[in-house]
This record gives structure tokens, C-alpha cells and sequence, in this order.
């Protein structure tokens, strides 16, 4: 039996409503939901505001963190991150949660150095860190109303490293280092005494995106392929259709992060590259922002890819400005891929 709160009156359990006065009747709070995840944390801290707010009119202080909060956030967003809290001039992320994508640990370190980038424009002295690893993460929280996001050792972690990052420094827990380094430029720093760890923390100095040739180049298939067959079939037969009707296919891929998307498009390259012919394609990810009811977004909604021609270059596009320069009308296989911070890509096969 249900009890109205206002009347008392008693009502069947299934009533919304008191059949007495009509008050609505206080269902039974749900439970939080939680579960455990690998996020990616990024800390961002400005050097030398504490002193600087201490001589400064409030006035002025809000004039600076104002344009810094919103700048770092658009970065953070931009990379598929979700800002947890501005405490002061500090900001933290997270990557992988609410949403997980199979890159978060390097969106995660694209953010940072973009968040750095992006300072030092604004001439603003920053340290970033960020860390990898298991936390609890509440589902329902609302991170746009202050409600905290994750709780785990990755946060206090991802803190002590960022208090020991060098200015303009971005400074990468083991975790993360392990999960990106064929992908971002590292140099090995000294491990932090971090306060309450018994021993130091390792960390990696994050350079920037590496540029190489292509985008699988570099990637290996690992065990051999199981139960994919009627999976692979149809995407060599897309293929096929795409290069005797010379007319776009379009497959799409759709699985949770870990099932095998990726390779799956990796071994369509590898039947290609045993084609005895000169195949040529692009290759690109879309950027898409998360969705967010405080600006106005709608769910779904998606934001037109950034389209840069280049060859050879991998995340960052061409940067001293060269193009691909367009050969003989070939077959090209366009492959939709999630969402990732990456760049667009080229790449040549040639049989040898």
C-alpha cells in the first residue's frame, strides 16, 4: 500500500495518485547506479594564479579564470571529454565516462596538449597531467549540476602528477603511456614522489602526435580473426562492388568498444594490399562533440568532420603545408569510423 504524504491516506501500490486529496504519491528513491570503468582523468592547473589573485581586485580574477574555464572546456569537449569541476583555476576531465570510446587514454592526451596549445596563446602558463585506470563511475550523476562524476585512486593520482608537471608540461601516468605510445611522441621523466604512495610514480613527458605513414602501418593483426568471416565477406564484397560499378559503398560498423571494429577494417587492408594493382583511399574518423542540454545540443546531433587532404601524415594532417596530389582515377573504399579526435588520413598501397 502507497501512503499519501499530505493526507495519509492510504491507496493501492499502484496509484500515482492519492484517492483521497489527489497528491501525487513520493515513489521509493531508485538506487544509484554505478559501475566500474577505465576512464582517462586530465587535470589542468594554471601556474602562479594563487599569488597573482591574492594582489589582484576579484574583479580581475574572475576576468582571467572566466575566458580560461571556457577555453580549456572547449578543448576537453571537443576531444569527447566531459568536465567534471572547475575548482579554482583547476579543471578536471574525464575521458570514458559517461560515454567510452576505444581511444579515450589518447583523446585524453590530444585534449591536454590541445588545452596546452591553447594557453600559451592566450599567454596563460598551464600544467596538464593525466592518468589512466579503473574507477567506480555513477551513471546518473549530472556533472553540469556539480555532482561528482567517478570516485577512485586515478583521480588523487592524476593530481599529484599534474602538481609535479613542468610549466607548459604535460606529464602521462603508466597507464596512459601503455595505452597511447604508438600514437603520441613520449620522453621518459623522472618519477614523482607523489604524497601518500609508497612508491614513485612513473611518468612520461608528452610530446605531440607522432606523424608516420599512414594510419595501420604500424598495426599488427595479433591472433588470427575468429568468427568474423560473414563479417569480413561482406565488406570485401562492398569493396569489390565499389571497384566494378566505380560507385560509393557505404558499411557501417557498429559494436561496443572491444569487439573487433578496428580489426575487422584492418584485415580489409590486408586483402587489399595483396590486390595486384594500385589501390588508393582516404581514411578518416569523425569529431564528434558529446551532447550537452546546458548549450542547447540534441542528442545525436553531429558536427560536419574537418576534412584535411594530406599524405603521409597521421593525426595532425600536413603541417608544412604539402598536398596529395591526385593520380588516376582509381576505386576508393571510404570507411565510416567512431568518433575519435584523430585526423583525417592518407595512405598509398602498393603491391611490392
Amino acid at each position: 500500500m502507497a501512503v499519501c504524504p499530505k493526507c495519509g491516506r492510504e491507496s493501492t501500490a499502484d496509484a500515482r495518485f492519492c484517492s483521497g486529496c489527489g497528491s501525487p504519491l513520493v515513489a521509493e528513491p531508485a538506487a544509484a547506479r554505478e559501475e566500474r570503468k577505465v576512464v582517462s582523468v586530465v587535470f589542468v592547473d594554471l601556474v602562479g594564479h594563487t599569488g597573482r589573485s591574492e594582489v589582484s581586485d576579484p574583479e580581475d580574477v574572475r576576468a582571467t579564470l572566466a575566458p580560461y574555464h571556457a577555453r580549456a572546456r572547449d578543448e576537453l569537449e571537443r576531444h569527447g571529454g566531459t568536465v567534471e569541476k572547475f575548482i579554482g583555476d583547476a579543471v578536471m576531465a574525464v575521458f570514458g565516462a559517461p560515454i567510452a570510446h576505444e581511444d579515450d587514454a589518447e583523446r585524453a592526451v590530444r585534449a591536454a596538449l590541445a588545452v596546452r596549445d591553447a594557453m600559451v596563446e592566450d599567454e596563460l602558463d598551464v600544467r596538464v597531467a593525466v592518468n589512466t585506470g579503473e574507477a567506480l563511475v555513477a551513471l546518473d550523476a549530472r556533472a553540469a549540476e556539480g555532482e561528482a562524476l567517478i570516485a577512485g585512486d586515478v583521480v588523487n593520482t592524476a593530481s599529484r602528477i599534474q602538481s609535479a608537471a613542468p610549466t607548459n608540461g604535460v606529464l602521462v601516468g603508466a597507464a596512459t603511456f601503455r595505452a597511447t605510445e604508438r600514437a603520441i611522441a613520449y620522453e621518459e621523466a623522472p618519477p614523482v614522489v607523489a604524497k601518500g604512495k609508497a612508491e614513485p610514480v612513473a611518468v612520461w613527458l608528452a610530446l605531440g602526435p607522432r606523424a608516420r605513414f599512414g594510419v595501420d602501418v604500424g598495426q599488427h593483426g595479433g591472433a588470427r580473426l575468429v568468427g568474423r568471416d560473414v563479417e569480413l565477406r561482406l565488406l570485401r564484397d562492398a569493396f569489390e562492388r565499389a571497384r566494378n560499378e566505380r560507385s560509393t559503398q557505404l558499411v557501417t560498423l557498429v559494436g561496443a568498444p572491444g569487439l573487433g571494429k578496428s580489426r575487422l577494417a584492418w584485415e580489409l587492408f590486408r586483402l587489399i594490399d595483396a590486390e595486384p594493382e594500385l589501390i588508393t583511399w582516404r581514411q578518416g574518423r569523425l569529431r564528434r562533440r558529446p551532447f550537452r542540454r546546458d548549450r542547447g545540443g540534441a542528442p545525436g546531433a553531429r558536427r560536419s568532420p574537418r576534412v584535411r587532404h594530406a599524405r603521409g601524415r597521421r593525426g595532425e594532417g600536413d603541417r608544412d603545408g604539402r598536398r596529395a596530389v591526385p593520380g588516376p582515377a582509381r576505386p576508393r573504399v571510404a570507411r565510416r569510423a567512431p568518433s575519435s579526435a584523430r585526423g583525417p588520413r592518407g595512405r598509398q598501397l602498393r603491391r611490392p
